[in-house]
């Protein structure tokens, strides 16, 4: 598959097959570096990127000639270096990374198989590289199919039947690991998306009333317990006060550097810390106390549920959807591919059709025009279809084939 002359489309990235949480924390992007770093690659000539930068997984789709140059912009606008991407990243050239992008955006690549958190942030990805201009027919064409499978799986399969997420693991492991959980005092910080579902699952799995909530921006706060009156709301100012009360803390701030660290931590009180962020927004160093329990969001992960199980054996039918997309892609894919070299034929033979019925008009006597238009017409027709059955055959060049026409019908 080529586009735009001789470079390919690459996926390189991060995610947690290969990379704990410290590790894909270095790769994680912010949203303004996820800017910067599309307005570097345009600079560079790179075309249709869009990067994808969650929890979970970090992710740069383009055309280049080399997928160094992507690993080069990533490592550029993260804390990561190529010598790390090298030890823990996957690389996709072509229709592998076409399929890859399929499979993330059905829930298939999910750390938790079927969690479709996953299709917003890719919605917000492609909607940002528009925005930015970086974004071209090919991958447009190509966000679209894969939206349109990830909403078919979603309706017509059972994976993501049940609830299983990371904010929902987290009040799973909560229920299991505390036997008097309704009780605790939990604080959590942060209100993006997983602190918001955080909130709700606390709501409906528990009957917990002793839950506080703290945003840095207080409005946002003040809005959400309008609607969720069992929750009350703090203030950032009284963050170590709140925590010393806390009895779980759940982090879901989107900083770039740890907002939890040793000056919250209160010695000799037992505290369950449940680190949601990416890149970790807890200090590491805080399991040297002994009455602080750290998780992280790869051991939330393995928080088990019959639920899944269920969901490993809708599988092969979302492939079976997937399947179908990806046909539907690359049949558009093959036909934009060969405009330039069935342009090109039928050009040729449309100025020989017309030479040639010149000719004949000033040759017969009470020539007939249009029947020689309709029959020629068709002549080239049939032979434009020939041609395009040419070019389907996987080990034609289009170049080539274009390079033949000029030689055959230009000489």
């Amino acid at each position: 598959m080529r586009e735009l002359g001789q470079e390919h489309f690459y996926n390189i990235g991060v995610s947690y097959k290969k990379a704990d949480a410290e590790a894909r924390g270095k790769f994680s992007v912010s949203k303004e570096n996820q800017v910067a770093l599309l307005q570097a690659a345009k600079k560079k000539g790179v075309s249709g990127v869009f990067i994808i930068s969650t929890c979970n997984r970090t992710e740069v789709f383009g055309f280049v000639n080399r997928p160094c140059l992507l690993i080069e912009l990533l490592c550029g606008f993260s804390e990561g270096n190529s010598q790390e991407f090298r030890e823990i990243s996957t690389v996709f050239k072509d229709q592998s990374a076409i399929n890859h992008l399929f499979r993330i955006g059905t829930g298939l690549e999910s750390q938790i198989l079927g969690d479709y958190e996953i299709v917003g942030q890719l919605r917000q990805s492609f909607r940002v590289a528009k925005e930015n201009n970086t974004i071209n027919a090919f991958t447009e064409r190509l966000a679209n199919s894969v939206l349109q499978a990830s909403k078919r799986v979603k309706n017509e399969t059972k994976l993501s039947s049940g609830t299983t997420s990371v904010s929902y693991a987290a009040v799973q492991y909560i229920i299991r690991n505390l036997s008097d959980y309704n009780s605790k005092n939990i604080l959590v910080y942060g209100l993006g998306k997983m602190g918001r579902n955080t909130c709700k699952n606390l709501a409906e799995y528990t009957q917990n009333k002793s839950v506080c909530l703290i945003n840095r921006t207080e409005e946002k706060a003040t809005e959400f317990v309008k609607d969720h009156l069992s929750i009350r709301k703090s203030v950032i100012g009284n963050l170590k006060d709140e925590i010393a009360k806390t009895d779980v803390l759940i982090v879901s701030t989107g900083a770039d550097k740890p907002t939890i660290t040793e000056e919250h931590i209160v010695d000799g009180k037992e505290i369950l810390i449940i680190d949601l962020s990416m890149p970790e927004n807890v200090l590491h160093n805080l399991t040297h106390h002994k009455n602080v329990t750290l998780v992280n969001i790869d051991e939330l992960s393995r928080v088990t549920d019959e639920t899944l199980a269920k969901r490993q054996a809708e599988i092969p039918y979302a492939e079976d959807i997937i399947e179908t997309h990806k046909l539907e892609f690359n049949d558009w894919l093959n036909d934009r591919r060969f405009t330039p070299a069935i342009a090109a034929l039928k050009k040729s033979l449309e100025t020989i059709k017309k030479d040639e019925i010149n000719f004949q008009k000033k040759k017969i006597n009470n020539f007939d025009e249009n029947q020689a238009e309709v029959l020629t017409s068709r002549f080239i027709q049939k032979i434009t279809t020939q041609f395009v059955k040419h070019l389907k055959d996987e080990n034609t060049s289009v170049s080539e084939s274009i390079d033949v026409i000029k030689k055959v019908f230009q000489s």
